[in-house]
């Protein structure tokens, strides 16, 4: 790992129509096309609290090995990768719905199955849950638990499919097509988890249309930001105990900043470098864990200024 080979911001002035999200920085093209950067930023607390070496390369090339294992099932919106820590896609009108399938009871934000079973609740997202499920449990069946796209300051809140529908969210059509395509991108990814040791337990999905009106996959697929794996040969044992399961502990900083301040209202504290440098390594150590390939260290040299030379064939398309 190289501590000086850090993203914090890929703002290229050659490139047209900026956007800057917490992570990833885009671009749109007059052609269709959208340029998207994954810096590596991490993002906690709806802030952004320092960045972590190659996490966007990682978190791009984990999208990658997964958009390409489940091209078969359902059409995404990958045109190229000319860069390790970029894509190049179809630009998507994102919908308005937020994808979650879940597998077990588990969680911890407000819209999480396990803390609306834990507050009383057994009908959620249209599901009836039975009761007597412990913390952790595997669900009867993988369960699809949509919640709103909240504005900012607001929160997602949880949706049934016939709210969905009868809002306008989503058209009868679109609801059957984008339930298929999740449930059947969930069942290959949890079945390559398992082949290497995972359990594939939760996972969020961003479906968008196309200039045709197709649906498409977006943004990113089963990277250990958008999703939850824990560790299959220990969670038995733990289970039976009560033990939380082994999953990737990746949120070194969100923890050691939660122990220190109040993160949503404080200053944050100066993040010390050892752990950022430990958090990179575990990034390293999970893609290699998900996809059973190499991290691939970048050369060394600055990463920006590498971007730039590999999207230099854009800038004529972008002017």
């Amino acid at each position: 790992m190289r501590a000086e080979q850090v993203l914090r911001d890929a703002t290229i002035a050659e490139l047209p129509n900026h956007y800057s999200g917490k992570v990833r920085d885009n671009y749109d093209l007059p052609d269709g096309s959208r340029i998207i950067i994954a810096t590596d930023r991490l993002s906690a607390f709806d802030r952004i609290l320092c960045a972590v070496p190659h996490k966007g390369q990682v978190l791009t090339q984990t999208a990658r090995f997964w958009f390409e294992h489940t091209a078969d099932i359902c059409p995404n919106h990958v045109l190229a990768y000319p860069d390790p820590n970029v894509v190049i896609g179809t630009r998507v009108n994102i919908l308005p719905v937020e994808i979650v399938v879940r597998d077990y009871l588990a969680g911890t934000t407000g819209t999480s199955v396990l803390t609306l079973y834990k507050a009383g609740q057994r009908e959620m997202y249209g599901h009836r849950l039975p009761d007597g499920l412990r913390d952790n449990q595997r669900l009867p069946a993988p369960i699809i638990t949509p919640t709103s796209k909240a504005g900012h300051g607001d929160h997602d809140a949880p949706l049934t499919a016939a709210e969905i529908i009868s809002r306008g969210l989503l058209s009868p059509a679109q609801w059957e097509q984008v339930s298929a395509y999740a449930l059947a991108l969930f069942a290959r990814g949890q079945a390559m988890a398992a082949e290497r040791g995972l359990i594939l337990v939760d996972t969020k999905y961003e479906f968008g249309t196309d200039a045709t009106g197709r649906i498409v996959l977006a943004d990113e697929i089963h990277t250990p930001d958008s999703s939850r794996y824990w560790r299959a040969a220990s969670y038995p044992a733990r289970f039976e105990v009560g033990e939380k399961p082994e999953s990737f502990d990746k949120d070194f900083v969100r923890n050691w900043v939660a122990a220190r301040c109040d993160p949503y209202g404080d200053d944050i504290p100066e993040i010390p470098q050892s752990l950022i440098m430990d958090t990179a390594a575990v990034y390293i150590e999970v893609f290699g864990d998900i996809t059973g390939q190499s991290f691939v260290l970048p050369p060394p040299g600055d990463v920006l200024a590498r971007i730039r030379s590999n999207l230099a064939p854009y800038f004529t398309a972008g002017a």
